[in-house]
């Protein structure tokens, strides 16, 4: 009689360690990173133009060309590593849903060129330090404005390794 009554609680017991583990693998599976674009929760990549790379948002890995591979990272090759994810356009790529987005790269290289911009786009998120800056209010424009830092309790005049476009010659 013992042994009858276990079974059902053996049985309910299984099924709600199943149920646990339903919950715990949905999560986080997927999240958009806070750069991405709103509205946009059913894509599974982006296209960044300016880079010509894909992010993958189920596996949050950049996918981009190298050396004639297609190379999987947690990051841009290091040419980009000042570019902004905040500011750069992504194209949402509705569209496909396979595991090799670059076989339609010379496509979307040629429809999306190098600053190329569609609709305006907010981002999920917030820029880490500075808020969400928006259009035209770069990085670089934002300390072009500042213009002056403190150095030692004096003010000196910040040039951002360039003449700001005045055609000086130092």
């Amino acid at each position: 009689m013992k042994k009858l009554q276990l079974i059902p609680a053996g049985i309910l017991l299984f099924f709600a360690v199943a149920a646990q583990a339903q919950v715990s693998m949905s999560i986080n599976i997927g999240t958009p990173p806070p750069w991405g674009p709103v509205g946009y929760a059913e894509a599974r990549y982006y296209y960044l133009p300016d880079v010509q790379a894909y992010y993958d948002l189920q596996t949050s890995l950049f996918i981009y060309s190298s050396g004639g591979r297609w190379i999987h990272r947690t990051y841009l090759p290091g040419r980009y590593r000042n570019y902004d994810l905040y500011n750069g356009y992504k194209v949402v790529m509705t569209d496909y849903h396979g595991d090799a987005p670059y076989a339609h790269y010379r496509e979307y290289r040629t429809k999306y060129h190098r600053g190329y911009h569609g609709e305006a786009q907010r981002t999920i998120g917030e820029r880490p330090g500075r808020g969400n800056m928006g259009p035209g209010n770069s990085h670089e424009q934002n300390h072009q404005r500042q213009g002056v830092r403190q150095n030692n309790g004096r003010n000196q005049k910040q040039n951002n390794g360039h003449d700001g476009g005045k055609g000086k010659k130092r």
